[in-house]
């Protein structure tokens, strides 16, 4: 670990980077890359790269609640709306135009994996999101772009888009924000059925 501190300030130091982050590390190596640099004098990760959507939330709302405030941790999450599962698309089945209908063997086997049991688990909770969708005047994308961007831990969303349009309709979520209310969020919360027990704090 303390070879990676060091070189990551290296690049600061030569004035090539202001800061440096992580992506998909555990909070404790986080947290080590921390101790690390705090004993040399140098800058720790000040931000980190993880997954987070509705229906993937564990790690980024319980293991690594604790680095949020000790560290001042920011996040540029990806993958928002989970392969597309929260856009609704998949509802009944694959379309032929989507992206889990590409030739690619890779996609072929996201698809797949979509459609298992897990993966049917999800698209029957995406289905109790629509009318809490309906109800604020959004598409079922929007309202997962919107929550994500609610969190106040999140900086930053990598939104996927293989059309244009979709990357207009996506940037309209920041319209509903606002209207995620906490009666609204405890409604999206029982859909889900899926909200971390808070993290202990372990470091």
């Amino acid at each position: 670990m303390e070879e990676i501190v060091r070189a990551f300030n290296h690049v600061i130091n030569t004035g090539k980077a202001f800061y440096w982050g992580t992506s998909e590390w555990s909070a404790e190596q986080i947290t080590d890359a921390h101790r690390v640099a705090e004993k040399l004098h140098l800058v720790g990760p000040l931000m980190e790269q993880p997954q987070y959507n509705m229906l993937h939330r564990e790690r980024f709302e319980k293991e690594y609640a604790p680095l949020y405030k000790k560290y001042g941790l920011g996040t540029t999450i990806w993958s928002p709306l989970a392969t597309g599962i929260l856009t609704g698309k998949y509802n009944d089945g694959i379309p032929p135009d989507s992206r889990l209908a590409s030739d690619s063997a890779f996609i072929k086997n996201i698809g797949l994996k979509a459609f298992q049991r897990e993966g049917q688990v999800k698209i029957e909770k995406v289905k109790k999101l629509k009318p809490i969708a309906d109800k604020l005047g959004c598409s079922l994308a929007q309202l997962a772009l919107a929550w994500c961007v609610k969190n106040p831990n999140v900086s930053s969303v990598i939104t996927g888009a293989s059309k244009p349009e979709q990357v207009l309709e996506n940037v309209k979520c920041l319209k509903y924000v606002d209207l995620l209310t906490l009666e609204i969020m405890n409604e999206i919360d029982e859909a889900l059925d899926n909200k971390p027990t808070p993290e202990v704090d372990r470091f």
